[in-house]
């Protein structure tokens, strides 16, 4: 069998392993076809993170949740090192203990980078995903918060004062909830694709079942909206605190999104952009959800390393 293995500091290899007869399995033999390439100056570990019981799930008791921690190794100077908070979108998806282009690249300009799985990542076990249901933007925002905390009380040589965040989809909603529900404390966020209002993204999106029944609601093909439905809606959406929100932030959206309509992105650029927020917006036209084009990721990690460059470092 042939295998791709990686971790954060050591983009993907190929290995072969040889597998012996049955019964055999421990004796797996094995065969590098490239040289494994660890990047020089980055560490990594992962960090358990255990909720307070004010935080706990009533119905999902005793879940935990977890976080990824790449970081220069060793201080720089005598400063401490700023951090990026990096949330996943899906938000049923992961981050492993893998290789992360963009997670290394930040931790070679001098950030260190805290990807985290809250819980209804996958990986964690099936109560763990359905206990996000009807808990959206309370729930994994708590445990996104949580997971900083624990970091930051555990390492000194983070920089508490310069903290920011970023995501895509799922993980662009998290992060707009953050920086409005914990405005004094993140100082930039970098936001793809995001989730603002899912009230007004549910005749706009692709997937009209899961927007119900993400936030707990029964959904049927028949079923039209209600104020009450819209009300929850609206109150676990990112727009409720957009006039709390004093970080900088940069919006980068697809004008193809099917899966989260653009003007969801905008919806936020307004808001911030009339009461005189730092907000910045880039517009990818032929891109889509993922904004997967070479040409688009490229300028889009530029622009989010100089943003947080800008906002959480001296040029």
């Amino acid at each position: 069998m042939v295998v791709s293995c990686s971790s954060p500091s050591c983009p993907p290899f190929l290995r072969v392993g040889f597998l012996p007869p049955a019964g055999g399995e421990a004796g797996v033999a094995w065969l590098d076809l490239d040289d494994p390439r660890p990047v020089p100056d980055l560490e990594w570990r992962v960090l358990d993170v255990t909720l307070p019981p004010e935080e706990e799930n009533a119905q999902y008791a005793g879940l935990d949740c977890d976080a990824v921690l790449a970081k220069p190794q060793g201080r720089r100077g005598s400063g401490r090192v700023p951090l990026v908070v990096f949330i996943h979108g899906g938000p049923h998806s992961q981050f492993g203990a893998e290789w992360n282009v963009s997670s290394a690249a930040l931790v070679a300009v001098g950030f260190a980078v805290l990807m985290v799985n809250y819980r209804g990542s996958t990986g964690f076990g099936q109560d763990s995903i359905l206990s996000l249901a009807g808990h959206m933007g309370r729930q994994d925002v708590k445990d996104v918060q949580r997971s900083v905390m624990t970091l930051l009380q555990s390492d000194a040589t983070l920089d508490p004062g310069r903290v920011g965040v970023m995501g895509g989809s799922h993980g662009g909603f998290l992060a707009c909830h953050l920086i409005g529900q914990y405005p004094d404390f993140y100082r930039a966020c970098a936001a793809r694709n995001p989730v603002i209002n899912f009230a007004t993204l549910l005749g706009t999106s692709d997937i009209i079942d899961w927007r119900y029944s993400a936030l707990g609601l029964q959904y049927s093909f028949d079923r039209l909206p209600t104020p009450d439905a819209l009300t929850t809606m609206l109150e676990q959406s990112p727009i409720t605190h957009a006039a709390q929100i004093k970080a900088p932030v940069l919006l980068m959206l697809g004008g193809k999104d099917k899966r989260v309509s653009p003007h969801q992105g905008l919806e936020l650029y307004r808001a911030l952009k009339s009461r005189g927020s730092s907000v910045r917006l880039l517009w990818f036209a032929e891109d889509g959800h993922s904004l997967s084009r070479g040409d688009t990721q490229a300028d889009c990690f530029l622009n989010v390393a100089l943003w947080f460059l800008q906002h959480l470092c001296t040029l």
